[in-house]
Order: structure tokens, then sequence, then C-alpha cells
């Protein structure tokens, strides 16, 4: 097997033991140090927002977490009606209290069942929140995502991807081991990181029907995160 997959099982066998966590649970637990932590990202959320179309005015922010990336798009486009939505209450107060000035709405809900609307939006983004869900689940998603976006509207995506088929069966079969070993019944999100391979990712975002889809690339010496873009 390669290095990355070697790698993970590496991980894997030494966390082994340790618990799942509920989703929020696990950012919330990790609020004070989390915005440091994502520091590492900030070159990504730059590219996302140079992204945007320069005529978006409407936004959506799945999994906004605190808002890193808007802290980028806010300065391109400081008057963009948007709308978060994070499952973490401490997160988005977070959000808010950096950018209160804002046109913002904050929705502390589960982006899977929220109610995105039809053709509401010009953009629609999402950053690193995807990676841990099954190709299935995402095409539910991701007809969400192209049923709220305005005709030509722009949907982004940067996320993790498994660099091989190996590694996304690993990580999804250390995940259910994990689950049942710990009870979390199958509508509890844990947080577990099972990516899907760059192929089944793009796959899953043309099930939804948009007319382009596309990788726009990775940076240099990162072949694990991936910028993707779809056009309605």
């Amino acid at each position: 097997m390669d290095k990355d997959y070697q790698e993970l099982k590496k991980w894997l066998d030494e966390t082994k033991d340790e618990p799942l966590e509920t989703m929020a649970g696990f950012f919330e637990a990790r609020i004070h140090f989390y915005e440091e932590h994502m520091s590492k990202w900030k070159s990504y959320y730059q590219w996302m927002a140079d992204l945007l179309p320069v005529s978006t005015e409407t936004l959506l922010d799945i999994g906004c977490g605190t808002g890193l990336e808007l802290d980028y798009i806010f300065i391109r486009f400081p008057n963009l009606q948007t709308v978060g939505v994070d499952l973490s209450n401490k997160m988005l107060q977070k959000l808010y209290s950096k950018h209160n000035d804002k046109n913002l709405t904050l929705v502390c809900e589960d982006y899977f069942t929220y109610d995105m609307g039809k053709e509401l939006f010009d953009a629609v983004v999402s950053f690193q929140t995807l990676h841990h869900y099954t190709f299935e689940k995402k095409k539910i998603l991701f007809k969400k995502i192209f049923d709220c976006l305005k005709p030509g509207g722009v949907y982004i995506e940067c996320d993790y991807i498994a660099t091989s088929q190996a590694i996304e069966d690993l990580a999804f079969y250390e995940f259910n081991r994990r689950r049942l070993r710990d009870g979390f019944k199958d509508d509890v999100f844990v947080h577990f990181d099972t990516p899907l391979t760059l192929e089944h990712e793009l796959n899953a975002i043309k099930s939804a029907g948009f007319n382009t889809v596309e990788l726009v690339g990775f940076l240099p010496n990162d072949n694990h995160t991936a910028m993707i873009r779809a056009i309605k």
C-alpha cells in the first residue's frame, strides 16, 4: 500500500480505543483554540473568496463554524447577504462576535435537514465540513444545494479527499466499527474523517444536475485538499 494508506493505518491503530465524540461536542470542546489550529488553511480561505463571482450578492455557508472563510469573503464582499448554518451554537456565537456588523443570518441546525429554499442564493460554500459523510448522503445534500442556487449560481467546496479507494474503504470500515462499539445511533452525527476519493466526490456533485463540475486544483505540496467548483 502507498505512504498515505500506511500513515492512516498507523494513526487508526494508535487511536483505536479513543471514544467517538458528537460533531457539535467535538468542536465546542475545542472552541478556545479552534481558530489558531485552523489558521494553517488561510491560503485556502483566500482562494475560496477569490473564486466567488464578482456579481455574488447572496451566499449560503454550510458548516460555517466560526466563519474563517467568511473572514476573507467579507473583505471582498462587505455587503454580502449571508446565511451561515452550523450544528454548534458556540461556534456561531464566535462568528457573530466577529461579524455582527454584516448582513448575516446564523442558523444552529443540521444542514442536511435545514430548508435551503429554492433559487435563493448566488453562491453556496462549504469548507472542510463534508468529509464525514457517505456518497449517498452527500448526493441528497448536493441536490438541496443545487435547488437553492439561482440559475448560473456557483457551489464552491474545499475539502479533504481520499487519495485512493483503499483509504476511503479503510476510513469507513473503522468509522463503522467505532460507531457500533460506542453505541451511536445512525441519526447521531459523530466526528470522524471519512473522505471520499476525488472521483466519488465529483460524481456525487454531478448527480445533483450541475451544468459544470470541475476540480479547480490543489495547492502546492498538498494532494489531500481539493478545491471544487460547480455551476448550475
